[in-house]
């Protein structure tokens, strides 16, 4: 579309500013020029009639595999960034378990370079902490961060070696990069595939006791304070390390954390008869863990909702639950699951949206997430009454895994702008 035209009348919304109003966004040049009354020397070359839609900041969603490189039958840069435009999300961050690993200069230019090409949604990825991910050698950060990393993390993969970590938090903490850390001891649970509880014993298969999450929060508390690192906990489950980090932040640590929108929604009831679309890891757990996150983000221990985004091909979740591959094709249902949750916490849209847009952007230290005039115009349009249901038909994701297929939304994107560009737009 060309350069210069208006988003008029919707209800405008920046979580940052706590602006909440009906009025008008003018964007030229990639850039939000004003909000409000257009500047004199402004001159719309088209205008979009927003009036009863939400206009907030493009989405940051801080954990998203695209699977490419390595993976293509799973999903694309191509095919996932433009996924994402379409649920609203300008931004997102990519886990370095690639294949190969993000743990040179030239896999992370080249994800970023293809990005770039594919020109939706914004890749920042994640360089590895240790080489290829093994736990035992630390990876050149500084040469990633200069190749454009967003920060250090060891994906799901539990470093096992108590010094090898603290020696990466230590090198982490020199460069000024964030440490991103997914909680799980290397050996509690590690043949399990679902929360370890009466539900798993019924089942007959192994569990993952919630402890395996807790241990590990507190080594990593511990290494943190010692080190004095930036760090993130990536999808928390338990309400117990919930718990843990709203001490430590009381305490002055500088942590923070995010959930999963499905682990705010599903229980390990959910696996029902051996259900593969919820064979997910970090497992699925009790309600009482379900609550206990639920509150966290309430009372500020969890900042960020992410959609943990794992697509994959239809086989990966035909075998027994157990030989299934985990994770949730989830940028289609990020920001209807926000949506139902700001209904079931009584929350408002900017409450809600401050934890899929700001937060996340600056646990990224990035400036997005926001409508601020000269800035990147990143804007997601939402249409906050329309009725759909999610299907094979209405997910944009090449996975099609997804175990809230079939459930009633209220409230869809309809539009997304990235870098002044509208590249989705749905009637």
């Amino acid at each position: 579309m060309t350069a210069k035209f208006s988003l008029k009348g919707g209800r405008v919304l920046d979580p940052a500013t706590q602006l909440d109003q009906i009025t008008d966004v003018h964007i030229a040049e990639g850039k939000i020029v004003a909000i409000g009354d257009a500047p004199a020397y402004f001159s719309a070359d088209w205008e979009l009639d927003v009036s009863q839609h939400l206009v907030c900041p493009g989405l940051v969603d801080l954990s998203v595999r695209l699977r490419e490189p390595g993976a293509e039958h799973k999903g694309t840069i191509i095919s996932e960034t433009r996924a994402a435009a379409c649920n609203g999300i300008t931004t997102l961050c990519c886990p370095p378990d690639t294949n190969p690993v993000i743990d040179t200069p030239a896999v992370a230019e080249l994800l970023q370079k293809r990005a770039e090409e594919a020109g939706m949604a914004k890749v920042l990825p994640l360089a590895a902490l240790t080489q290829s991910l093994a736990g035992q050698h630390l990876a050149s950060m500084g040469d990633l961060k200069e190749a454009g990393c967003i920060g250090v993390s060891n994906a799901s993969l539990p470093v096992e070696n108590t010094e090898v970590l603290r020696h990466a938090m230590e090198y982490a903490a020199t460069h000024d990069m964030t440490i991103f850390l997914q909680a799980q001891d290397a050996w509690l649970g590690r043949a399990g595939c679902m929360h370890e509880g009466a539900y798993s014993v019924r089942l007959g298969l192994a569990g993952i006791p919630e402890e395996a999450e807790i241990i590990d929060v507190a080594r990593c508390l511990l290494l943190i304070e010692l080190t004095g690192v930036k760090a993130h906990f990536c999808r928390l489950t338990s309400a117990r390390a919930v718990a843990m980090i709203a001490e430590a932040r009381e305490r002055g640590l500088s942590v923070t954390a995010d959930v999963s929108a499905h682990h705010l929604f599903l229980t390990d009831l959910d696996i029902g008869e051996y259900n593969s679309q919820c064979h997910v890891h970090p497992p699925l757990r009790s309600e009482r863990d379900k609550i206990g996150l639920r509150q966290g983000l309430l009372n500020g221990a969890i900042q960020a909702i992410c959609s943990d985004h794992q697509p994959h091909e239809a086989d990966a979740k035909l075998s027994p639950f157990v030989s299934t591959a985990a994770g949730i094709s989830s940028l289609d249902s990020l920001l209807p699951l926000c949506l139902q949750l700001a209904r079931d916490l009584e929350v408002d849209y900017l409450t809600m949206l401050n934890w899929v847009t700001v937060q996340p952007a600056r646990i990224l230290g990035i400036t997005a997430g926001t409508l601020t005039v000269n800035q990147p115009a990143d804007i997601c349009v939402i249409n906050p009454q329309l009725e759909w249901t999610l299907t094979l038909d209405t997910m944009h994701s090449i996975g099609r895994n997804s175990p809230f297929l079939g459930w009633s939304f209220l409230g869809k994107v309809v539009h997304t702008v990235i870098d002044g560009r509208l590249v989705s737009s749905v009637n």
